[in-house]
This record gives structure tokens, sequence and C-alpha cells, in this order.
């Protein structure tokens, strides 16, 4: 359940997972070999191992069965202080399933909450307003170090002005360079539920895409999520076109008629 906020009231978030179908999950019900047949990418969230340790246990059967399949693995490590509540190692749990990934999405709160990797120098609650990509190199070389399967490592690089005012970019690390997109500022956002999620599914679908550039996935996945935020909703429903010509530079949001 979601209170939306406003200006300088935060949204709050109350979750209500408690006996739901995935909290009461347990290794064996799921047949990994069947539901991997032909595919070719596995993503999964931070979420879902917070939720019980059934559900703990059954992601990482399933980050297993992926990697004996050769089968790309995607996390977006989603930290969630109102969920870890059935007592489960954080930090162990999600190390041990983060090893598995090939690519890693998360922000600056996701690293020091799992993993106690923090940006050099850089308090974000006390400088929020101000992100500067470059501080988030170290983190990006934390991970990498700690996670060597990983081949990207990406932070999405929220500025928080207010509730209703944020700035939005990214940046990407493949272990020798550091890739930044240019910074949106989205100055009366609809709804920031899901922007997460919609900046990785961009990536996903810009990674799949554009395969020898990461740049262009990348400016794909912070268009498509700085879109997102107009719509109300988890879904982001804009089309391909529409974040395209938003990477191209039109921001106008005149009527298309």
């Amino acid at each position: 359940f979601l209170e939306t906020g406003a200006v300088s009231r935060g949204s709050k978030v109350v979750y209500d997972r408690a006996h739901s179908s995935m909290s009461e999950i347990e290794p064996g019900m799921i047949d990994w070999d069947k539901v991997f047949d032909g595919v070719t990418w596995f993503h999964w969230t931070g979420i879902t191992p917070a939720i019980s340790q059934g559900a703990a246990d059954a992601c990482l059967e399933a980050v297993k069965a992926a990697s004996a399949k050769g089968i790309t693995i995607s996390t977006d490590l989603n930290y969630r202080a109102k969920l870890w509540k059935y007592g489960g190692d954080r930090e162990k749990i999600m190390t041990e399933l983060t090893s598995y990934c090939d690519v890693i999405l998360g922000n600056e709160e996701d690293a020091e909450k799992h993993f106690n990797i923090h940006p050099e120098g850089l308090d974000v609650t006390k400088h929020g307003h101000d992100v500067k990509a470059e501080a988030f190199l170290s983190v990006c070389q934390q991970m990498m170090k700690k996670f060597p399967r990983a081949k990207k490592v990406i932070t999405t690089l929220r500025g928080s002005i207010s509730a209703s005012h944020n700035t939005w970019a990214g940046v990407l690390y493949d272990g020798k360079k550091m890739y930044e997109t240019r910074q949106y500022q989205i100055t009366d956002i609809v709804d920031r539920v899901g922007g997460g999620d919609s900046f990785m599914g961009g990536l996903i679908y810009g990674l799949l895409q554009y395969p020898e550039d990461d740049q262009n996935a990348l400016d794909f996945a912070v268009a498509a999520s700085c879109l997102k935020h107009t719509i109300k909703g988890d879904a982001n429903l804009v089309t391909v076109d529409e974040v395209e010509k938003l990477m191209g530079g039109d921001a106008s949001g005149r009527v298309a008629r």
C-alpha cells in the first residue's frame, strides 16, 4: 500500500506480504529445468529473499540452476528496510545470491545496507540533491572486487530535492570504463514507484538491443525510467519510440496529434 508524498512529505509504503504465495514458497516447488528451457536471461530482485527464508532459498535454487545452464543472470539489489523481518542473515544471503550475477543494479543505499559498501567522501542523506556520478566509481569498483563474476555494475543516481522534484541519472561500470548519462530534472513527479523496475527493464532491453553499445543501453534505461515517473501505477506504459525521442533530446512534452 502506498501513501503518495508531495513536496517535503515523503511517500510511505506498507507491505502486506505475510501468507502470500511468494512468502510460502519452498525449494523443490518449481521445476527450474523446465522453466529455464530456451531462456537466455534470468532477473531476480532483492525483495524476494527479504520476504521469507523459503523465498530466499528458492531464489538461490533458481540462480544456481540458471548459472548451470549458462543463462545471463541480473539483479536489482532493492534493499527494503521494512522487509527482512524473519531473521535471515541479510548480508550472507545477498552475497551468495549476488555472486552468481553477471549484471548488478543498485543504488548507494543498496550497496551500503547489503554489503557495507559506500561512496567515498559522500553522505547521500546530506548531499542527495547534488549527486555526482564520479563519486560512485568507488562503489562500482568495490562491487566488482566483491563479485568477480559481474561484467557490469550499474548505479542509479537519484537526487532528491523534494518528494515532487528529483534529478535522475545513471552510471555503468564494465571493469575498465565508467559510462555516465545526462541528468534529467523530473520537476513534477506523478508516481516514482516502479522507477527502478522500469530502469532495469529498459537496461535489459538496451543491453540485448545494443550489445556492443553500453552507453546507448544505459541512456535508454534512464530515459525509460524518467518517463515512468510521469505515469501512475507500477508499470511503464511508454513505447520504444517515446523513449528514443527523449534520448534524442525532445523533452518538450508537446501533444502528439
